[in-house]
Parts: C-alpha cells; sequence; structure tokens
C-alpha cells in the first residue's frame, strides 16, 4: 500500500457542489479527455452526468443534428483560430439556448477571447487543464453563491462504536470557536443516540428533524430557528435522541441542509454515527476534511483501513483523511502501539490521545468540554494540536488566487484599457 498524496492543483480554497446536469465534452487530444475524466471523479461532480467524446468539434456538429446539447458543453480546439471559430459558427445554430460552451484550446489570444464571448461562448481555457480548476470553473457556471466565502465541512466519524468520535467532534467544534473565534456550527448527525445536546448541557428545542422534515422548504431563516447558540461563535443543530421513528433516510437527505450550512459559517463540524448507510457515506465523501478516531485494537485497524480505501477511491483530489488514536494505554488492555497501527496504514496518526477515564467521564456528566473540565491536562493541548492542524490552511495569509482561468489575458485587456 502507497502513502495518497493529492494530486498538483488541489485547491485549498472551497468549491460549491456541482448540481445534477449533463456534461458532454468533444476532445482532440488524450491528456485534455483524461483531465476530464479525472474531473469526473471529484466528489464535488458526484451528481453531475459527464460524457468525455473524441473527435473535438466536427464530432461535437455530428452529434447534434439529430439530438438536444446537454447542460454543458466542452470543446477542445487544436487546428487555427479561424477554423476554430468556423466550427463554432456552425454549431451554434444546433445548440440549445440554456447550453453553456467552454473552449479548450492553445491560444492565448486576447482577441480570440473577444470574439468567444461575443458568440456567446462561457469561458475560454488555455491547455494544458487543470483537473480542480476545470472542477471550479463548472461550479462558478452553474452554482451561485452571490460571491459569499464557502464554509469548511469537517467530517469526524468512528473506525467502531464507543471510540470516543463524537467527544472528539464536540471538543473541536468548541475548539475551534473559542481558540480562534471563528464562528462554527456542530452538527449532530446521530438522529436516534446523539449527545450533542448532553455534552453542552443544553436542551435545545429544535432539532436536525426539523431540518429534514422541512426538506427543500429549509432556508436561512428556518434554519437559524434550528440552530442553538452555545456561545457567540457556536452554534449546534442537536438530534432528538428519541426513537419515534427509524433513521433510514435517503442518500441525498441531507444535501440541501448542507448547502445551506456552508453558507451560515466558515466552519461546519459533523459529528457522524458509527453506521454505513447511503446517508452516512455522502456526508462523509462530501466533506472537505474527514477524521476517522480509532481505539488501538484489531477491529478499530481492519474498520480504519475499509474507511480508508473507501474515501481515498472517492476523493483522488482531496487530502487524506485524518487518523486520531484515541483511548491509548487503558490500564490491563493488550493494545496495538500507535506506530504499528499508522504503520499498518501506511499513514500518521495526528495525534493520539491517552485514556483518562476520570477526565472524560466527569467532563460528560457536568456538560461542560475538556478544556473546561481541567484546563491543565495535557490532553488538551492534544486537541489543540489537531485543531492547528485543522485550521491552518484556513486561517492563513490568503494567497494571491486568480479571479478566473483567463486572469492573464483580462490582465492585458486592462492595460490595454488603460493606454487607450
Amino acid at each position: 500500500m502507497t502513502a495518497h498524496t493529492p494530486p498538483e492543483g488541489t485547491a485549498d480554497v472551497q468549491i460549491a457542489p456541482i448540481p445534477r446536469v449533463s456534461i458532454q465534452a468533444f476532445c482532440e487530444t488524450q491528456p485534455i479527455a483524461s483531465a476530464i475524466n479525472r474531473a469526473a471523479m471529484d466528489r464535488r461532480m458526484s451528481k453531475a452526468h459527464v460524457k468525455v467524446n473524441m473527435g473535438g468539434a466536427n464530432a461535437a456538429i455530428e452529434a447534434y443534428r439529430d439530438s438536444p446539447t446537454p447542460n454543458l458543453l466542452v470543446l477542445e480546439g487544436t487546428g487555427d483560430r479561424d477554423a476554430l471559430l468556423g466550427q463554432l459558427e456552425d454549431l451554434s445554430g444546433l445548440c440549445d439556448p440554456t447550453t453553456k460552451v467552454v473552449i479548450v484550446g492553445p491560444f492565448n489570444d486576447i482577441q480570440l477571447y473577444r470574439e468567444l464571448i461575443e458568440m456567446g461562448v462561457s469561458e475560454y481555457v488555455c491547455a494544458p487543464l487543470d483537473v480542480i480548476g476545470f472542477v471550479s470553473l463548472v461550479s462558478k457556471l452553474f452554482t451561485n453563491t452571490k460571491g459569499k466565502p464557502l464554509g469548511r465541512v469537517i467530517a469526524v466519524m468512528g473506525a467502531k462504536g464507543g471510540v470516543g468520535s463524537s467527544t472528539l467532534a464536540h471538543n473541536l467544534a468548541w475548539s475551534v470557536a473559542s481558540a480562534y473565534n471563528s464562528p462554527a456550527i456542530l452538527v449532530d448527525f446521530d438522529v436516534a443516540y446523539g449527545t450533542a445536546g448532553l455534552n453542552f448541557n443544553q436542551d435545545p428545542p429544535a432539532t436536525i428533524m426539523d431540518a429534514l422534515t422541512m426538506g427543500e422548504r429549509l432556508d436561512q431563516s428556518a434554519l437559524d430557528r434550528i440552530m442553538y447558540r452555545c456561545s457567540e461563535t457556536l452554534n449546534i443543530v442537536a438530534a432528538p435522541a428519541i426513537l419515534d421513528s427509524t433513521c433510514d433516510f435517503s442518500e441525498n437527505a441531507f444535501d440541501h441542509l448542507l448547502e445551506l450550512l456552508r453558507g451560515t459559517a466558515p466552519n461546519v463540524v459533523l459529528d457522524l454515527p458509527h453506521v454505513w448507510t447511503g446517508w452516512v457515506k455522502s456526508a462523509a465523501l462530501s466533506a472537505d476534511e474527514v477524521i476517522i478516531v480509532a481505539s488501538p485494537d484489531l477491529a478499530n485497524l481492519r474498520n480504519t483501513k475499509n474507511l480508508l480505501d473507501v474515501l481515498r477511491l472517492a476523493r483522488p483530489n482531496d487530502a487524506p483523511p485524518k487518523l486520531v488514536m484515541n483511548m491509548v494505554g487503558a490500564p490491563k488492555r493488550p493494545e496495538i502501539s500507535v506506530q504499528e497501527f499508522a504503520g499498518a496504514l501506511d499513514v500518521e496518526a495526528s495525534i493520539a490521545i491517552p485514556y483518562d477515564a476520570k477526565l472524560f467521564g466527569v467532563a460528560s456528566n457536568n456538560g461542560q468540554m475538556l478544556a473546561e473540565t481541567e484546563p491543565s491536562n495535557k490532553i488538551n493541548e492534544s486537541i489543540a494540536e489537531l485543531v492547528r492542524n485543522v485550521m491552518t490552511k484556513a486561517n492563513e495569509p490568503a494567497k494571491p488566487v486568480k479571479k478566473s482561468l483567463l486572469a492573464p489575458l483580462e490582465a492585458l485587456l486592462a492595460r490595454m484599457k488603460k493606454a487607450s
């Protein structure tokens, strides 16, 4: 087994998930076709239907003489600019008015760009094609975030029941909100047995079931009423923790809720239950960061490996999940050392939390976080280290980023206008 390394071009900026749209590409070279196929595997493109064809614009013209065009048509042009413009002229009479068109070509030509925009082309991209850049472009074409930054979703899940993943998720959200003074939302996905309300010593009047019942009718004002304010910077969406109904929800049951949460706070922490249903899998795969909590025994090792295999395969353009070892060094319990556990998985443990029944028990019974219960305990520093690991990229000074894939051409155009 080899360590998973995200491909070059992985972006730390947040990209909105792409809705259910049809995308068809007609390529002339294998590298561009391969890049679009890799983009189609990205978690943010999971709802889109992507089909890659060869043959370029000529093949597209033949294909759409008798069939409707998709929501997005991607064309690669490698010939001269006049040939490309002629092909687009022929294609324009076949395209539906709602079809967006993206051209991938070798020309770094501002005049060509102007002509393509005048013809109704949505965007022009110079080859080679960056996978994350393409996903971001498609997202901007089909999602409307109204200029608002998107929040990061951090999913915390246990490799086995009883390993303390909920406690870690709650303390993580609390630490992000307090230590970084950064607004955070904790969402308790354990609908039947969730403990977020208990661990924060709160009894919210509304729960995640209220959000689920509203479905697509859920809007920002309704979400504000469902969230319970624990502090100036921390809100929770609690679980009802009652057994009035079962939890066999549809795979996409929480998609709308997560979409709203992304636009509400810069940090969203999901406390995922230890079950493997369609909706839990969907929530885990869609998160920007995944943390797996495990205890050092054989069952946890097997389950962690299975989770890593699924997450790595489904999230090829994301950083690998972080591993947290919990309850290390429990008295009289044979265990696998942290080094052997992590080595068998070819990962490094982000932190290892020692077994401390008294600290965790008192905190739970008092409805407090660990740092509130015993501020001087070294476990708090371990959690602070995990928080720094999770938050570093999100809070470091922003690096200059291109406003679009055509930033060099746009800069040239701006200078030309200024000079004239």
